[in-house]
């Protein structure tokens, strides 16, 4: 990984207080001074290309990442040269906590389309929070939230068959895409069949026999990467017959 960041002149930096995200990203209640230091502390609009590296395992945590733009998947590589994939990250997300507590990452993290990342150097961001509370309260909320996804996906995996699994994932999609302003029933998957097999615990074939079953149910519709879901309680109704839920 290349960890030399070139510094984004002010010139060209669009402040956090004009971003569309800033409510995903930032804590409710900063005051324009408290702004207005994390401003001079973020490095906007590095761009990523599909495929890129943002930090590869192992290498030395050194910044934060809130993804602005695109979709990322977090992975291990297995020493027999298998990936199992950890995560996807949209907009408005953050990619890096991983690290925090060894100081070293423990996953890839990769773009999986033409994407831009917002740049926190963490020690930076580790003292700007012990002036301003509201911060650090707000990174503590975003690492609890990351501690209860995966627990949420250790649930998942251990207690649902396959296309309970699929139903969650899909759900998950859903909800997130919402979040941010989009069609919670039509979207993009950015991701191959098989990362989301990875992902979920499930061969290729498992995959795309669920999605096929699903759409001859007329629960979604699929053609290529596009999915429209036009049956959401159905999906639902799948994965509350389960003790685990969807993780958020």
């Amino acid at each position: 990984m290349n960890t030399v960041i070139p510094i984004v002149s002010h010139t060209l930096r669009a402040a956090c207080s004009a971003c569309s995200l800033q409510e995903l990203c930032l804590p409710a209640g900063l005051a324009p001074d408290e702004l207005q230091k994390l401003d001079e502390i973020v490095n906007r609009k590095r761009p990523l290309k599909r495929g890129e590296y943002l930090y590869r395992a192992g290498s030395a945590l050194q910044s934060l990442f809130a993804v602005r733009t695109g979709f990322f998947k977090s992975c291990v590589m297995h020493d027999d040269g298998r990936e199992q994939v950890a995560g996807f990250h949209m907009a408005g997300e953050m990619l890096g906590m991983d690290g925090i507590g060894s100081g070293n990452h423990m996953c890839d993290a990769v773009s999986l389309e033409d994407s831009e990342v917002c740049e926190i150097p963490f020690g930076d961001l580790e003292k700007l929070s012990r002036e301003i509370p509201t911060l650090q309260q707000h990174f503590h909320r975003i690492m609890s939230r990351e501690i209860a996804r995966d627990y949420g996906v250790m649930l998942l995996l251990g207690s649902m068959r396959a296309e309970e699994r699929l139903a969650a994932f899909l759900l998950n999609l859903s909800q997130r895409f919402a979040a941010r302003g989009y069609s919670p029933s039509r979207f993009l998957l950015r991701m191959t069949r098989h990362e989301i097999g990875s992902y979920l615990g499930l061969k290729l074939e498992t995959i795309s026999r669920a999605l096929s079953h699903f759409q001859t149910e007329g629960i979604i519709a699929v053609q290529n990467k596009n999915v429209e879901i036009k049956d959401a309680d159905r999906l639902r109704a799948m994965v509350s017959q389960c003790a685990g839920h969807p993780p958020q």
